[in-house]
């Protein structure tokens, strides 16, 4: 397992600093409970896709930095191969419970497997697998091993066509397919994991300078420090302004003395923030330093914006950077709404045993009504009245005022931890996300999404800004990206950006990760409280 092939970024999606928000549950009065999270927003992706050689990263000076790049290289070629050879027996196993063939059909797709190891090693090389920069999303590297393998499969049959192998089974080949794929992506997903926890307990780390001293520059040093996973340790900043030291980092010497200064810190390459260096010595520090073997990472002033939606270009030598416009009319409009109701049609039916037993227990419990309903904010400011499970006791409303002042969210959220007004059941509804669950009718008929931003109060639209308010161009969801992308620190500013970042992002595979995710999220009790 390469340090330079994987990549453990959220989600979702990268920037130049690691951006803190909150995942909220809304109360029963409108309010929101919030759970802490990490968004990891465009221009993190962005690095990562222009990547260093990585590893894992923390502000201690003593890590350890673990193998070097060939070894891991050479450990994750051995992890694939084991994943080849177990999709191999898994191929035939299956194959001889659906259809048995003679020992002497087993061997000779034994041997043709084995000679066929050669071309899967080709396909792996063209495609890339072992290099971190082709592979920083799981999606790419997903795609670039099923390319490889494909590879490898179309080699096979060539050489059984070559030999007139006539005895070759199609059964087979569909399961080689099958097992091949299944078993190669289940070992590199299991790979991103181990590296992610070695990371995050800074065990592989590679050291790093940034170039330059601006507020950009000292952000992306802050986002390092705070993301161990994304594998790189900040040992110092490359300019003429004196900086001080912050964080244990400070200014190590002018830009002229970039490769030395390297050399003396053991860093593997740079990040440079173009905005501190002006374009030409961007042009000749690039050049020196790759020719003397370093890497080099550029951080435009780009932010929030998906690096899926970026295509390089070029203009009379210089480069430019082509931003996909954001769909979401016509055949793409059609296809998230059938999403949506497939996918809640499909929970509803499922869960029905459940909220069956949430609302006797509700009932039960408390008074007041089973089902919680309260105006909010849909698309393009329109009203409408959403529902859920009732988590608290009916005088919710007229005790807010008198908890005003323990509120611990800023902006217009109103959050509390520990919620007097939370019923003991409402407790185990939020925990468990069960509360939730009357949602999927506002699905159904069309006035929230699955996936979309938080809906919210028109006591809280009052307070935003022109900006705050782009969010409204499309639905609300169930879940989102709030929701899914881990726990820290939040504030109303950078919730209010993850939500503007899924509206100015949005694509249907974006809706399918984040309901993917969603599950985990759900099962672990880490999105509610």
């Amino acid at each position: 397992m390469d340090s330079e092939t994987l990549d453990t970024s959220t989600s979702a999606e990268a920037e130049s600093a690691q951006t803190e928000v909150a995942a909220e549950t809304t109360t029963d009065d409108g309010t929101t409970t919030t759970d802490d999270v990490v968004l990891s927003s465009t221009e993190r992706d962005a690095i990562d896709q222009l990547s260093l050689t990585a590893s894992g990263s923390d502000s201690e000076p003593d890590e350890d930095e673990g193998p070097s790049a060939f070894t891991m290289k050479m450990r994750l070629a051995a992890a694939d191969l084991v994943a080849l050879i177990a999709g191999f027996w898994i191929a035939i196993f299956l194959q001889w419970v659906l259809s048995p063939v003679p020992a002497f059909a087993i061997r000779d797709e034994f041997l043709l497997t084995v000679m066929s190891l050669p071309a899967f090693a080709v396909g792996a090389g063209f495609n890339r697998v072992y290099q971190h920069r082709a592979n920083a999303r799981p999606l790419e590297e997903a795609t670039n091993v099923l390319k490889a393998l494909g590879v490898g499969m179309a080699w096979m049959l060539l050489v059984s066509v070559a030999v007139q192998y006539t005895q070759l089974s199609r059964l087979w080949i569909g399961l080689m397919a099958i097992s091949l794929a299944g078993s190669v992506l289940i070992e590199r997903r299991i790979a991103r994991s181990i590296f992610r926890r070695l990371r995050n307990q800074g065990r592989m780390v590679r050291r790093i300078v940034i170039v330059g001293t601006d507020a950009h520059a000292i952000g992306l040093m802050h986002a390092y420090d705070r993301d161990r996973s994304l594998g790189y340790k900040v040992v110092g900043f490359a300019g003429d302004d004196d900086l001080g030291v912050r964080n244990k980092v400070k200014v190590l010497g002018p830009i002229d003395n970039l490769v030395e200064m390297l050399k003396e810190n053991d860093a593997v390459g740079v990040v440079v923030s173009l905005a501190s260096v002006d374009s030409a010595e961007v042009n000749a520090l690039t050049r020196e330093l790759t020719d003397q073997g370093f890497h080099v990472a550029l951080s435009s002033s780009l932010r929030d914006i998906d690096v899926t939606r970026l295509r390089p270009q070029t203009l009379d030598g210089r480069t430019m950077i082509y931003v996909e416009p954001v769909i979401r009319t016509g055949w793409r409009s059609v296809a998230k709404r059938i999403f949506d109701v497939m996918l809640a049609t499909a929970i509803m039916i499922a869960t029905l045993p459940i909220q069956f037993v949430a609302a006797i227990a509700i009932k039960a419990t408390s008074k007041g009504p089973v089902l919680f309903r309260q105006i909010r904010v849909g698309k393009d400011g329109e009203l409408f009245t959403v529902l859920k499970f009732r988590t608290m006791g009916v005088d919710a409303e007229a005790r807010k005022a008198e908890l005003a002042s323990q509120n611990e969210a800023d902006g217009p959220l109103f959050k509390m931890e520990h919620d007097p007004r939370v019923t003991s059941v409402g407790r185990i509804l939020r925990k468990l996300s069960i509360d939730e669950l009357p949602q999927l009718i506002c699905v159904l008929i069309g006035t929230m999404s699955m996936v979309g931003p938080r809906p919210a109060l028109p006591t809280e639209v009052d307070q935003w800004d022109d900006s705050t308010r782009e969010r409204l161009r499309v639905l609300p969801g169930l879940t989102g990206m709030w929701q899914v992308s881990g726990r820290s620190d939040s504030s109303f500013e950078v919730y209010k950006r993850m939500d503007l970042y899924y509206v100015d992002n949005w694509s249907l595979l974006h809706d399918v990760r984040i309901c993917a995710r969603t599950v985990g999220v759900v099962l672990t009790g880490s999105g509610a409280s």
